[in-house]
Formats: structure tokens, C-alpha cells, sequence
């Protein structure tokens, strides 16, 4: 076997802040690359080895359907030998659209789609008898058997519970030939001119045939034909009806409810599927929910009059036809426009609402005569529905949205399928109910399924329950067991949508593939770790190349080989420092090194703060799994917040306390989670949640302009002498506004080129190769350096670079304090990490003058940092908190919880298994619970 197979060889890599690095990469290991946060990893891992990969598969295609793609530039690379296919498992590739969940991303929903298409029973929506089909000559047989010596009707169903007085169904089926009718349960003859009263509903029945069953071969021959006469007229149903009986019996080729007569159209997998017409709910398109009106949002306050603006969507009287139609009403239901809403009767308030249609007429009095007026209203809620249903624009769209309610829909109840797909069962449970069940409970549920179906059903179900099982275990392996089906996943952390590719990239038992990804461990407790470790190892065990871009511990003890890439960040990184087995990896002398060795750690507080005495406290958390807790939260201190994945600390935190604390100080519109009772909140002056959501989300986002620090910067340069004598504003050094920026690329610096099929691709402009601006502006300069060239410049040179201008200088050290000095002033903000982006918003917050009572909420914020990144944030976070703020960080990363001065856990699993709160105090306290899954790692991290 030659040297390339056995190995990755990378040489000569310069993409970002590589520095021409060569690395050799066993093929078949779980590697590990790790590295200070901005020294090189992802550079390497996917903006070389992936991106490589990427333009290797794109050249096998076509010369036709490359010409839609355009041309993926090579990365910086001299040479990449021994190259797999190449898939990137990352944060950022889960769909965002609604009707996307993990059921279907995991392809789980797809396989019982077909489960329930092949072997489930059905049964009627009506009497919950189950549903039977028949064939022809089953039919035939039943007849004779069941009906022998006596008189019967074979009658075809044509209407069913309508209205109407068809006149012309009775022409038609007189020339079909056809002479009686059952109306209503009576058969008639068909005259001339039949017709019955349009204003009740009734049932039909086409007389296919009488006659007496007496066992011959002439009746066999005559049964047949009047089978398939009703057949084909009552649409694959027909009725038998005993003379002198009231009751028909029916039959159908479909799935039919024998008492009633209600038929299903046989299924298949689409009947189960929301994102089908076929199985779709028609309320609610397949989506679960609708948009409803709310009355209180059309008149939030009912003390204020119509003319105060106490119609929110009208605003305060202006001469309008909507005020013109409200006059008119008012006249009717005598109220004035000026009077309070609270004092409106509820008659006119129903006519403002839900609109209507009359006449009346009025005593004039000046005049002597009456005077006649029409209302004729849409109604306000009407009127904001068919804006939100009809209206051609989104801002038109939004704006009815503020006046309306997302409430689960009423017809499905939120499963999203008809009302036939739900009464398809399989052990008694319908496809809605197995998509609700955790994947733990799911689990149970497929465990022994075989044993409950038996005959043909279990031999068509046996492969499709296999696939289902293998799948269940993937999920449960990578710690994913509180998850169910049916979450949608736009509500996925970016840690859970990477474990849910994970486990479908398992399941896919792909072999000789290489896999990219970036930090798996995100979002999971210590508990789950261990399972995710050896969902990696059984892809690298099955044929497979690893590469994981990661900081976790644990991860980095078990890898085969181990690249550390420093030694320190942005300019001062990209080099590979050390390289080899985690034994290895000790004897080196390295950041991580030292910390793997335990030679640094991030040392224990020596005491807890005690807090300021004051608290939140918020009762009766009931959202999604809470159950129903009451929790407080001392101010004054920091508190983590921990529990294993799924356990309910997002909702308690992101979802509950942080839209009540907006909405009180910021008017924030998000909807909190049901609680019963908030009280504390006078304590506090202000909330600011930092978390991981891109700081923009266009290349012309940059940290400078995020943190405002490049508006001081334009000012500066429109103070220089040269600026002065041109007569340049500040505006001038702008790359947003026509007059300093190139007018080529406008301002961005880069060309997209389209890819339809894969993400968009960014080149530098040709004109001004990536600077922004034009030659005029680029000519001003300050202290040797034009505006581009500060924005290249890299915190920590910008620093020194600004040390004299004080409003510059304290936002950018703000930036370096939290370990961001390696990034540069200008790095597009799709190019930062979400833990990256996460530090800039707290760098933000920093510069702003602080009052001492501010209440910061972090959502693992040590996402994508190393160890001596995490010392460097909690450094941070410890000085916000001796200044008298409190800190809320969600988090699972035991260096973290160690300096917690406060700890909630809630546990005690994932899911509907969680939604306690475990314990609570000081990480001493919580170490000793023996309940909580957090205490077992807290213990050892503090030694006890």
C-alpha cells in the first residue's frame, strides 16, 4: 500500500492565517484538531481539506451542469494527497423551514410513513370500528351467503348529507336507465320534472337492482354485473339493503367503516405526510398551527377612546373611509368616537370586529326628516386576516401578524394530518402519537413491535421496524434520547442539529469517507459526552476517516492522533505546534499541553460571593417539559444554570425569564413561556442576553461596525488635514454609501458568484482587490495607514495603534480583554465562529458605561473556545459581577461551573424525563446531591 493511502498529506497550506503548514493525517483514526479560538483549526479542517474536497466533487460533474455552478477556486494549498470524499457535519446546515423536524431530517418519520402505508389497521373516525375492504367476489359471496331466500336492494350511494334539489342528478340517472331512487331512506320513482326541498340535506341512493337471493348460476352472473353497476356509480361503494329492513349493510372496495358507511382511500406513505395535500391538514397546510386574531392586540387599552387611537390598527382619527363606516356605526349603536372602548356595548364592539351589513334610518332634527344610512364593514379582524392570507408583501404581512395569536391548529390539534391519516393505528397508536414520544420512549415502543402483527403485516413490516431501530439507536447514541419527532428544527441548538447529521451519517453506513466536524460536543452534558465519543469511534471503526475540530477534554484523551495548531491566535497562529498520540501530545510544551497535563487549570475561587440579598424569584414555569417550578435567582452573584441536554434550561431561561425581563424594561414583543408570577424585578435596571446568533449576517458586517467603534474611526479621519482640505465628511470613509467606496464591488470588497446548488462563493473585487474604497479615499491617511488599511489591522495592533483616542482605544480593548485580539477590526461576520460572535456582543455591552444593576444572560458561551480562552472570558464575566451586576450563563462546561457563585440544576434527565429543579447552591452544595447527574463530574472537578 503506497504512502498516500495510508495518509492525508496537506502541503503548503496558506488559506487564512496558515503559515504554508505541511501535516500528515492518518486516514481511518479519530483526529483530533485543536488550538487556541482564531489560531488556524477551521482554516485547515474546512476552509482547506473540506473546501479541497468540495472542488474535487464539483470538477466530476459535467461540463454542462458545472456551467450553472460556476468555478469553485481552489483553497491556498500547494498539494492535498490521499483525499476521500469529504462530508462537513457543521452547526450552520440544519433547514430553518417549518416544515422540517427532526423526524424528517433523520429520514425516522419517512421509514413509518411507509410502515403505516404497509402494515397498519384502520379504523372509523365516526364509531372506531375497524375499517374493512373488500373485493368483488368477496363481496359476492357475502351476498349470497349472508342474504339467502330473501329480498334485497343493491343500491349505489351518489349524495351523502347535502343540500340542494338536484333536478338534473335525477334526469341523468333516468337516462342512465335506471327507474327508482331511495330518498332519505324511502325509494320512489323517478318522474319527470323529480326534484326534492334544496334547503334540507339529504341522502341518495341509485336502485342498482331487486331481486330474491336464490342460488343459481344466473345470479351469480347478475350479482357480479349489479356489483360493479354500483361500483362504478357510488364510487367504489355500494349498500345492500333487506326488504322490510330500515338499517343498509355497506361495502367497498376502499376502506370502509361497515356501520356507517364512511370509506378511506387506501393508503400509501404520502397519506401520512404533512407536506403532501394528500395527508396534509387543509386548515393548516401541514404546518400544525394557525394565526389568529386577538382581540386585546386590536384594543390594548379600552380606556382609551376610538379617536385617541384606541383601534391599535387604525391609530388615533384621521378622515378615512374605515373612521367615515365607524361614524356610521356609532350613529347606530349610540356611542361617540370620544367615549372609552370599555364603555362601547358588546353588540358594536362584535359590528367593529367582525364587520356586517345593514340599513337604518336617523331623525334629523336640524332638517325634520329621517335620513337613511348603510354600514357596510368588513370588520377590523377580518380585515387583518385577508392582509395576513392575501397581502403581496411581507412588511404588509408583519404587520397583521402584530395584531394575531400563533395558537396550535384547532382541526388537527397540531398534528398537522387529516383526520383520516390520524385514525390509521399501529398497537394502538396513531403516526402523531409515535411522532410525539421521545426517542427514548420511542424506543420501547419498536422494541418487541414484531410480537404485536402478525401474517402478512409482520412480513412486510419486519425489514421497514429494522431500519426504524437502527436509526432510534443512532439518535440515542449520540445523547439525543429527549428529543421526539416532530420538534421542529428551527428550535434546534446548533450542538443538537450536528448530533442529529451525525446520526443520519451513521445510519447511512457509508464507508471510506471523510468526515469534518465542528465541536461536536456543543450543547451536551459531561453525562452524554461519552456516548457521542463512541458514535465517532464506531464511524471510524466502520471504514472511515475523522476529523473533529474540538476542545472538549475527554474528546482529545480518546483520538488516535492529536494536531495542535498555535501557538497563539490570528497572525500568531497557524503553525502546527505538536502533532501525534494524546501521550504525545503531554510531553509537548504547549497551552494545551499544560492544561491537558493539569501543569495550568483555571483555579477554584478561594470564596463564593454572598450576592446583594436581593432576588428574582419566578413561579409556576410550566413551558414545554417544565413542571410547573418556582426558581430564584440571587442578584449580585454569577449563576449557572446546568443540567443534561433536553433537561429544560432553555426554556426556563431563553424562552421564560428573558421575554418577561425585555418586555418589562425594553417592551420586547416575544411571547414568554406560561408562568404564574414574577416579582424582583424593581432589583434591576436592565437585561442584556448575549448569545450565539451571527453579529450579521452579510460580509459587510464587520466587529467595527458591530460595536460602533468605526463610526469614532471615520470621525478621526475626516478631522485629518488632507480630509479638511477636501471637504470629506465623515460619510466619505463609509463602504456603505455612494462617494468613498468602489463602486464595483459597492463597498463589499467582494464579487459573489452564485452557486444555485451549494452556498454562494466570495471573490475579491477586481477593481480595488478587497479594499472597499476608491483611490481618492484610500489616499487620506492617519499616521501612515488609509481606512482599509485599519481595517486589516488586528485588535490587539489596533490597540497600540489608537492608545491616544480614548473612545476608540476603550471599545477595541474591550474586544481584546474577552481573547478576541487575533481577530481584525474588519473580518466579514460570516466568517466568525458563534462563540466569536457571541464575545463581541459581550465586548459590546462592556463599553457601554455600566450601572451595577444590569442582568446579563450567557447561552454557553464557552462554545469554541480553548481552555485558556475560557480563563480569559470568565475573567471578564468575574468583573461585570464585582461591579454589582448579576451573570446567568447556561452552561455544561465544568471549568465554568466550578466558579459559579449560585448553581441551578435542573434534571433529571432529558425531555419529559426533566423539568425539575435537582438542586440548587453553591457548587459545594450541588457537589454533594447525589440525585443531580452535574454533582458526579462537579465532585471530582472540585476534588471532594
Amino acid at each position: 500500500m503506497m504512502a498516500y493511502e495510508e495518509n492525508i498529506e496537506v502541503q503548503g497550506a496558506r488559506v487564512h492565517n496558515l503559515k504554508n503548514i505541511d501535516v500528515t493525517i492518518p486516514r481511518e483514526k479519530l483526529v483530533v484538531i485543536t488550538g487556541l479560538s482564531g489560531s488556524g483549526k477551521s482554516s485547515l479542517a474546512f476552509d482547506t481539506i473540506y473546501a479541497e474536497g468540495q472542488r474535487r466533487y464539483i470538477e466530476t460533474f459535467s461540463a454542462y451542469a458545472r456551467q450553472f455552478l460556476g468555478g469553485l477556486e481552489r483553497p491556498d494549498v500547494d498539494k492535498i494527497d490521499g483525499l476521500s470524499p469529504v462530508i462537513a457535519i457543521e452547526q450552520k446546515t440544519t433547514s430553518k423551514s417549518p416544515r422540517s423536524t427532526v423526524g424528517t431530517i433523520t429520514e425516522i418519520y419517512d421509514f413509518l410513513r411507509l410502515l403505516f402505508a404497509r402494515a397498519s389497521d384502520a379504523y372509523s373516525f365516526n364509531t372506531g370500528e375497524k375499517m374493512v375492504s373488500y373485493d368483488d367476489e368477496q363481496i359476492k359471496d357475502l351476498i349470497i351467503t349472508t342474504y339467502e331466500d330473501k329480498r334485497i336492494n343493491i343500491l349505489a350511494p351518489v349524495i351523502r348529507s347535502r343540500k340542494g334539489h338536484y333536478r338534473e342528478l335525477f334526469e341523468q340517472i333516468a337516462k342512465q336507465g335506471f327507474v327508482k331512487v331511495r330518498i332519505d331512506g324511502e325509494i320512489k320513482d323517478i318522474v319527470k320534472g323529480m326534484k326534492v326541498d334544496r334547503y334540507k340535506t339529504h341522502d341518495i341512493e341509485i336502485v342498482i337492482d331487486r331481486l330474491k337471493i336464490t342460488p343459481s348460476p344466473e345470479l351469480d352472473k347478475r350479482i357480479s354485473e349489479s356489483i360493479n353497476t354500483a361500483m362504478y356509480s357510488g364510487d367504489n361503494i355500494l349498500m345492500i339493503l333487506e326488504e322490510g329492513t330500515e338499517e343498509p349493510r355497506y361495502f367497498s372496495r376502499d376502506l370502509m367503516c361497515p356501520t356507517t358507511g364512511i370509506s378511506y382511500p387506501s393508503p400509501e406513505p404520502n397519506t401520512f405526510s404533512f407536506n403532501s395535500p394528500k395527508g396534509m391538514c387543509p386548515d393548516c397546510n401541514g404546518l400544525g398551527h394557525v394565526y389568529e386574531v386577538n382581540e386585546n392586540k386590536i384594543f390594548p387599552n379600552r380606556k382609551l377612546s376610538i379617536t385617541a387611537g384606541g383601534i391599535a390598527p387604525l391609530g388615533p382619527y384621521k378622515k378615512s373611509w374605515a373612521f367615515k363606516q365607524i361614524e356610521i356605526i356609532a350613529q347606530r349603536y349610540n356611542f361617540k368616537l370620544d367615549d372609552p372602548i370599555s364603555e362601547i356595548s358588546e353588540e358594536a364592539i362584535k359590528i367593529l370586529l367582525y364587520g356586517g351589513k345593514e340599513s337604518f334610518e336617523v331623525d334629523s332634527k336640524a332638517l325634520g326628516v329621517k335620513r337613511q344610512y348603510k354600514i357596510d364593514y368588513e370588520g377590523i379582524s377580518h380585515f387583518i386576516k385577508s392582509q395576513f392570507h392575501e397581502a403581496n408583501t411581507t412588511s404588509i404581512k408583519r404587520w397583521a401578524k402584530e395584531y394575531m395569536d400563533k395558537i396550535k391548529c384547532p382541526t388537527c390539534e397540531g398534528t398537522r394530518l387529516k383526520q383520516a391519516s390520524l385514525n390509521f393505528k399501529i398497537d394502538d397508536r396513531n403516526i402523531a402519537q409515535l411522532s410525539n414520544l421521545d426517542i427514548s420512549e420511542l424506543a420501547k415502543f419498536f422494541k418487541d413491535l414484531e410480537t404485536k402483527l402478525s401474517g402478512n403485516q409482520l412480513k412486510i413490516a419486519e425489514e421497514i421496524i429494522k431500519e426504524i431501530r437502527s436509526r432510534i439507536q443512532f439518535l440515542l447514541d449520540v445523547g439525543l434520547n429527549y428529543l421526539s419527532l416532530n420538534r421542529s428544527s428551527k428550535s434546534l441548538s446548533g450542538g443538537e442539529a450536528q448530533r442529529i447529521r451525525l446520526a443520519t451519517q451513521i445510519g447511512s453506513q457509508l464507508v471510506g469517507v471523510l468526515y469534518i466536524l465542528d465541536e461536536p460536543s456543543i450543547g451536551l452534558h459531561q453525562r452524554d459526552n461519552e456516548r457521542l465519543i463512541t458514535s465517532l469511534e464506531s464511524l471510524r471503526d466502520i471504514g472511515n476517516s475523522v476529523i473533529v475540530v474540538e476542545h472538549d477534554r475527554d474528546m482529545i484523551e480518546r483520538a488516535d492522533h492529536v494536531i495542535d495548531i498555535g501557538p497563539k491566535a490570528g497572525k500568531h497562529g497557524g503553525e502546527i505546534i505538536s502533532q501525534g498520540s494524546p501521550a504525545e501530545l503531554k510531553n509537548q510544551h504547549t497551552l494545551t499541553a499544560a492544561y491537558i497535563n493539569g501543569d495550568l487549570k483555571i483555579e477554584v475561587p478561594k470564596s463564593r460571593r454572598p450576592g446583594n440579598g436581593k432576588s428574582i424569584k419566578l413561579t409556576g414555569c410550566t413551558g414545554n417539559n417544565l413542571k410547573n417550578i418556582s426558581v430564584e435567582f440571587p442578584l449580585g452573584k454569577m449563576i449557572g444554570v446546568t443540567g443534561v441536554s433536553g433537561s429544560g434550561k432553555s426554556t426556563l431561561i431563553s424562552e421564560t425569564l428573558y421575554p418577561i425581563l425585555n418586555a418589562h424594561y425594553f417592551n420586547g414583543v416575544k411571547e414568554p413561556m406560561p408562568f404564574k408570577k414574577i416579582s424582583g424585578l424593581e432589583h434591576i435596571d436592565k437585561v442584556i442576553d448575549i448569545n450565539q446568533s451571527p453579529i450579521g449576517r452579510t460580509p459587510r458586517s464587520n466587529p467595527a461596525t458591530y460595536t460602533g467603534v468605526f463610526s469614532e474611526i471615520r470621525a478621526l479621519f475626516a478631522k485629518t488635514q488632507e480630509a479638511a482640505i477636501r471637504g470629506y465628511k465623515p460619510g466619505r470613509f463609509s463602504f456603505n454609501v455612494t462617494g468613498g467606496r468602489c463602486e464595483t464591488c459597492k463597498g463589499g470588497g467582494l464579487r459573489v458568484i452564485e452557486m444555485n446548488f451549494l452556498p454562494d462563493v466570495y471573490v475579491d473585487c477586481e477593481t480595488c482587490n478587497g479594499k472597499r474604497f476608491n483611490r481618492e479615499t484610500l489616499e487620506i491617511r492617519y499616521k501612515g495607514k488609509s481606512i482599509a488599511d485599519v481595517l486589516e489591522m488586528t485588535i490587539n495592533e489596533s490597540v497600540g495603534f489608537f492608545e491616544n483616542i480614548p473612545k476608540i482605544h476603550r471599545k477595541l480593548k474591550t474586544i481584546q480583554d474577552v481573547g478576541l485580539g487575533y481577530i481584525s477590526l474588519g473580518q466579514q461576520s460570516t466568517t466568525l465562529s458563534g462563540g466569536e460572535a457571541q464575545r463581541i456582543k459581550l465586548a459590546t455591552e462592556l463599553s457601554k458605561k455600566d450601572t451595577g444593576n444590569t442582568f446579563y444572560i450567557l447561552d454557553e458561551p464557552t462554545t469554541g473556545l480553548h481552555f485558556e480562552d475560557i480563563r480569559v472570558l470568565m475573567n471578564v464575566l468575574n468583573k461585570l459581577v464585582d461591579q454589582g451586576n448579576t451573570v446567568l450563563v447556561i452552561e455544561h462546561n465544568m471549568d465554568v461551573i466550578k466558579m459559579m457563585d449560585h448553581i441551578l440544576d435542573i434534571g433529571y434527565e432529558g425531555g419529559r424525563s426533566g423539568g425539575m429543579v435537582v438542586a440548587k447552591g453553591t457548587p459545594e452544595e450541588v457537589a454533594k446531591d447525589k440525585k443531580s447527574h452535574t454533582s458526579k463530574y462537579l465532585r471530582k472537578e472540585l476534588g471532594l
